[in-house]
């Protein structure tokens, strides 16, 4: 199992300046790895403002469903577990898109005007955060695989090559995060806050919610 040294004095995102991006990219990933960590021990309550409170909130959401997904796949569990780990997930799914359009919101607010004529990034900074939450995730599960003494060899070996391989594309895309951090900066590219508009959570929405009649016929 990783171990994660706590940092006493993390970096603020606060009207960042674009030397500054690196560093505030490594923060969120830190963060990301140590509190991967602490839940798997023990839960801890919830802290910090904009943007942090978003960051925690989504990684958090990603973890939920992690473990959620994990459960529903326990047939001897009965069907009301995988109905509870359903509805888990439905809550979780919710608050992880809202996490990331909150903490869109909030990155437009630091920028500078975006300038229109700039080519469109239409994967918004909070979307690739969130794809490194989840990377954060596979890495810490796929460690713990190729590490574990009572799998087969051949296993370990696997995972011990799975996890080779997911830690280059997180490498990847934290490194293109801070470019495009850095050219909507420039002005060079821009992002649009994109909404989720999730349907099946609103009973106003989902004809399973508000008909509670048989479900469509499928072709």
């Amino acid at each position: 199992m990783c171990h994660v040294t706590f940092v006493a004095n993390p970096v603020t995102l606060r009207r960042p300046e674009m030397n500054q991006f690196p560093s505030l990219i490594q923060e969120i990933v830190r963060r990301h790895a140590e509190w991967t960590v602490r839940w798997h021990e023990a839960p801890t309550p919830a802290g910090g403002e904009i943007p942090w409170s978003a960051i925690e909130r989504n990684h958090r959401m990603n973890f939920d469903l992690w473990h959620a997904e994990d459960v529903a796949r326990r047939e001897d569990l009965g069907s009301d577990s995988v109905k509870d780990a359903k509805r888990t997930i439905d809550r979780s799914n919710q608050a992880r898109n809202d996490a990331i359009e909150q903490l869109d919101v909030w990155l437009l607010q630091q920028l500078p005007p975006l300038n229109e004529a700039a080519p469109l990034h239409t994967e918004t900074p909070g979307m690739i955060i969130d794809r490194l939450s989840i990377l954060a995730l596979k890495l810490y599960h796929m460690r713990i695989e190729a590490e574990r003494e009572s799998a087969p060899e051949e296993q370990r070996r696997k995972c011990a090559g799975r996890y080779r391989v997911l830690e280059e594309q997180f490498n990847d895309l934290r490194d293109s995060l801070v470019r495009l951090l850095g050219e909507l900066e420039q002005g060079t590219r821009r992002f649009k806050l994109y909404r989720q508009l999730k349907m099946y959570n609103d009973p106003n929405l989902n004809p399973q919610l508000y008909g509670r009649g048989p479900s469509p016929a499928r072709p």
